[in-house]
């Protein structure tokens, strides 16, 4: 029996991209380094950001850190005013919890940015707990986050699913002993989504109110 979701953030909950992007696009400016393609860009979305930074450009460790300092610093003026929640999530997420669904969060995003963007779309109540890049865990596709949730919850492989969309999520979620939902209207296609074997793909956040039953 399903008891709770577990759910990813940037590109599952909310489009974050185009704030991404234009921050790491304004970050890399910043340091006079080039800028990447847009799509090469969206394609690390869901790693660590000092991870996504360095793998775009190559970045030694000491650039890394000032890559991430510029982006953090960036955050509250560029990203997160392009930030949206994606359509029927507030909605789908309210009939979940109405539902006695536990709900919670495992992101690659820190703490501080998430928090700010929950209170400010007013989701965060539909969240009992989450795990976050400041937990220090090993980052995604690791089961590691999944794995903290599971144990901070009281709950089983079996008793949980993971929601995400990427194939870091998915992969992740898998490797935890969980059943797995890939949205296709996030940062990884349905082509790349499919080479990890989500148990389901839905194309609209309000579908995996089907799959719950």
């Amino acid at each position: 029996m399903i008891k709770a979701i577990l759910f990813d953030f940037d590109g599952t909950l909310a489009d974050t991209a185009p704030g991404i992007v234009k921050t790491m696009e304004c970050t890399f400016k910043e340091m006079g380094l080039p800028v990447p393609s847009e799509e090469a860009m969206r394609s690390t979305i869901g790693l660590p950001l000092p991870k996504a930074l360095q793998s775009l450009n190559g970045l030694n460790d000491k650039d890394t850190e000032t890559a991430t300092e510029i982006y953090r610093r960036l955050f509250a003026t560029v990203e997160a005013a392009l930030i949206t929640i994606f359509p029927k999530v507030k909605e789908t997420l309210q009939t979940l919890h109405e539902r006695g669904l536990r709900l919670a969060i495992c992101t690659s995003r820190n703490v501080e940015s998430l928090d700010m963007i929950l209170q400010h779309h007013d989701i965060g109540r539909f969240f009992e707990t989450k795990v976050t890049h400041s937990d220090n865990l090993p980052a995604k596709p690791a089961p590691d986050m999944v794995l903290a949730l599971l144990e901070r919850m009281r709950l089983k492989a079996d008793e949980a699913i993971v929601v995400g969309d990427t194939t870091f999520d998915i992969q992740m979620g898998n490797s935890a002993g969980c059943r797995t939902v890939a949205v296709t209207y996030g940062n990884h296609a349905v082509d790349r989504l499919s080479t990890v074997c989500p148990s389901v793909m839905i194309d609209s956040f309000d579908k995996l109110l089907d799959e719950i039953e």
